[in-house]
């Protein structure tokens, strides 16, 4: 199994390889879907990718938590987490390659 790291530049390479658009364009292309993605997170939306997954943005409270190297109790503020919960088909596809 390969431990690769995907960038910005690899989907814009996929885009310019598979859409035919110049490599400029492929790069805005997917900075322009990118940000919108951003833009919907950071104002409480759910990003729903069909086949893919879901992006949401949960709210979690205050709470104590506690220092691990000293023990000591520590405040941990309220704060937005973002929360990536695949589709069944990208379970089942991530799934599959274990079988091959």
């Amino acid at each position: 199994m390969a431990n690769k790291t995907h960038t910005r530049l690899d989907l814009t390479e996929a885009v310019y390889r598979e859409v035919g658009l110049s490599r400029n364009e492929s790069a805005e292309l997917v900075e322009s879907i990118l940000a919108h993605v951003s833009d919907s997170l950071v104002k409480g939306e759910t990003v729903k990718i069909s086949s893919f997954g879901t992006f949401q943005v949960r709210q979690k409270g205050a709470r104590m938590g506690r220092n691990p190297k000293t023990g000591e109790e520590v405040p941990i503020e309220p704060r937005r987490v973002l929360v990536f919960r695949p589709s069944h088909i990208l379970k089942d596809r991530i799934n599959a390659s274990l079988s091959e």
